[in-house]
Parts: structure tokens; sequence; C-alpha cells
């Protein structure tokens, strides 16, 4: 692959659209939706912060049975690229209130044959807050 057919922008724009529109059914519990956008396939993997599920009906069991309670984050260092037109990455941390550890979750996606985009596999993780977080430089001490 070349470096021109990274990050094409109307590939681009079409993963940032269909990103957002996972995070605002995982936020809101939508599930059906959430079902939608991953891959129908016994080869699909999510490695959750407690859960390691592999197969889309796992997946989908997985999400059936969760709470809807504290779903609510704020996302940062968002970073989405295009590999050519049907393939792509989507690497984001989170945080949600009452919580110092910092999350952090990983997305491949796949234009498959119907056009759609599906996660073919994902990860989510939480990693702790230092506990001495390094000073800001020039700051006064």
């Amino acid at each position: 692959m070349t470096e021109d057919q990274i990050n094409l922008p109307d590939v681009l724009a079409e993963v940032q659209a269909v990103f957002a529109r996972y995070e605002d059914a995982l936020v809101n519990n939508r599930v059906e939706v959430l079902d939608a956008l991953f891959w129908n396939s016994p080869h699909t993997v999510r490695y959750g912060a407690t859960e390691n599920l592999v197969g889309y009906a796992q997946i989908q069991a997985f999400r059936a049975g969760r709470s809807p309670a504290g779903l609510a984050r704020t996302l940062g260092r968002t970073v989405i690229t295009t590999f050519g037109r049907d393939m792509a990455t989507a690497m984001t941390e989170f945080h949600r209130a009452g919580s110092s550890a910092i999350g952090r979750q990983s997305q491949t996606w796949v234009r498959m044959g119907d056009g759609q985009w599906r996660v073919v596999a994902a990860h989510v993780s939480l990693l702790a807050a230092p506990a001495n977080p390094p000073s800001t430089p020039g700051a006064a001490g």
C-alpha cells in the first residue's frame, strides 16, 4: 500500500461517522445498533476489560447481559486511520466519571461485501492512573 492510500478523505469521513454511531450506541446502550456494527462471524474477537469474547454469539450475549448503568464516558486522543478503501483502525482513550483509570479502546473496521463497515476485532483495557503523575515542565514547585 502506498502512502496516498492512507486516510483517503471520503473513506476517513465514513469511518469517523460509523465510529461516532458506535460511540452513541455504546453510551446509550443501543444494543441492536452495537450488534449490527460487529461482524456476524465466529472469527470476530472482542477482548474487554474483564472478558475475552471470541465469536459474534459471545459478543452479542455479553452486550445483552450487560448493565446499562455507568456507560457514559468522555473520549480523548482518538486516532482513526484508514488503509485503502476497505480497512481502518480506530484507537481512543476514555474516562468515566468517578474513576481515575484511563480506558483504552482499539477497533479494527472492515468494509464488508455489502458496503457496510463492521468491527472485526476490538480490545478494551483500563490503565491505572499513575501514582505520582509527572510534573508539568516549567511549573512552579
